[in-house]
C-alpha cells in the first residue's frame, strides 16, 4: 500500500528546469515537442510497416514491434506531463500521479531492456542455432517472450514504486528533477528504513541492468565466434548486418540508462542531474526509431516501398 495515508506531503513540486533562464524554457518545449512527437510518428510508422509488409512477418520484427510499443507508453509516461510543466510557472504533481509516473517509467522501461535482451537472444538462436529457429522461435514462443518482458517488467515496476511510495514523506516536497525519479524522491523521504529501502532498490536496478546487459555480450560473444568460422567475407557481412541496428540501439540505451542509474547516486548540480533524465527519457527514445529505420536493410526497403506506393501507387 502506498504511503499516502502516513505522509504529511500531498503533492510534490517539480524545480528540474529552474537551474536554467527561463527564456530557455520555450526553447525546450518547441525542441521537446518536435522530438517527442518524431519518437511517436517514427514508432508508429515502424509498426504500421511491419503490420503490413508480409516480408517482415519475422520473430525479429515482433520483437521491434512489441519495443516501439513499449516505447510509446514509455514516452507517454513522462514526456507529456515535461511539455506541460515547461509552460508552467509552478509545475506540481499529485502524490498518486507521482506514484503512477514512477511506477510508468520503471514498468516500460525495463520492459524496454527485456526486449532488447530477448532481441539479442533471437540473433543468437538465428545465426547459433538455425536448425532449430523455427521450433525455439515459433509464434507461441515469441509471444510467450514478449508476455514475460511485459510481465517482469511490470512487477519489478510496481516493487521499486511500492518501495518508494511506503516511505513517509514530511516534506520538503521539492523534487530536484523533471519527473518523479527514485533518487530525489528518497532524498525527500524520512524515517529509520530511509537508507535500506535506497540499498534494497539501488541492488533491484543494478542487478537488472547488468544481468540484462551480461546476457546481451554473451549472445554476441557466441555470434561473433560463429560469424567468424563463416569462410565467405559476404556471408559474413551479410549475417553481421542482421545485428548492427540491435546493437547501436543497446549501446545507446544501457549508456544513458548507466549514467542516469548509477551516477545518479552522487553529488551532481540540479542542471546536471536535469540534463541526465532529458538524455534518457527524451533522447534515447527519439534515436531508437531512426537508428532502426536506417540501419536495418530490409526495415528501410519496406519504408521506401510503402512511401513510394503511396506517391505514385500505379508504379507499383
Amino acid at each position: 500500500m502506498l504511503g499516502a495515508n502516513h505522509s504529511v506531503v500531498s503533492e510534490f513540486i517539480f524545480i528540474g528546469f529552474s537551474a536554467f533562464p527561463q527564456q530557455l524554457l520555450p526553447v525546450f518545449f518547441v525542441l521537446f515537442l518536435l522530438m517527442y512527437l518524431f519518437t511517436l510518428l517514427g514508432n508508429l510508422v515502424i509498426m504500421v510497416t511491419i503490420w503490413s509488409e508480409h516480408s517482415l512477418h519475422t520473430p525479429m520484427y515482433f520483437f521491434l514491434c512489441a519495443l516501439s510499443i513499449s516505447e510509446i507508453f514509455y514516452t507517454f509516461g513522462v514526456t507529456p506531463r515535461l511539455l506541460i510543466d515547461l509552460l508552467s510557472t509552478h509545475p506540481t504533481i499529485s502524490f498518486m500521479g507521482c506514484a503512477t509516473q514512477m511506477f510508468c517509467h520503471f514498468a516500460f522501461g525495463l520492459t524496454h531492456s527485456f526486449l532488447l535482451t530477448v532481441m539479442g537472444y533471437d540473433r543468437y538462436v538465428a545465426i547459433c542455432q538455425p536448425l532449430h529457429y523455427n521450433v525455439l522461435m515459433s509464434p507461441q514462443g515469441c509471444t510467450c517472450l514478449v508476455g514475460c518482458s511485459l510481465a517482469g517488467g511490470s512487477i519489478l515496476g510496481t516493487v521499486m514504486t511500492t518501495g518508494v511510495f511506503s516511505l513517509k514523506f514530511c516534506g520538503p516536497n521539492e523534487i530536484h528533477n523533471f519527473f518523479c525519479h527514485v533518487a530525489p524522491l528518497l532524498k525527500l523521504a524520512c524515517g529509520a528504513n530511509v537508507s535500506f529501502v535506497a540499498m534494497g532498490l539501488g541492488l533491484v536496478c543494478l542487478i537488472d541492468l547488468m544481468t540484462c546487459f551480461f546476457l546481451i555480450l554473451l549472445s554476441y560473444a557466441f555470434i561473433v565466434a560463429t560469424i567468424l568460422k563463416i569462410p565467405s567475407a559476404e556471408g559474413r557481412h551479410k549475417a553481421f548486418s542482421t545485428c548492427g541496428s540491435h546493437l547501436i540501439v543497446v549501446f545507446v540505451h544501457y549508456s544513458f540508462a548507466s549514467f542516469t542509474f548509477l551516477k545518479s547516486q552522487g553529488l551532481q548540480s540540479l542542471g546536471r542531474e536535469t540534463l541526465m533524465g532529458i538524455a534518457f527519457t527524451v533522447i534515447s527514445p527519439f534515436l531508437s526509431p531512426i537508428i532502426f529505420s536506417l540501419r536495418n536493410k530490409e526495415l528501410k526497403n519496406a519504408l521506401k516501398k510503402a512511401f513510394l506506393s503511396k506517391l505514385s501507387p500505379e508504379k507499383l
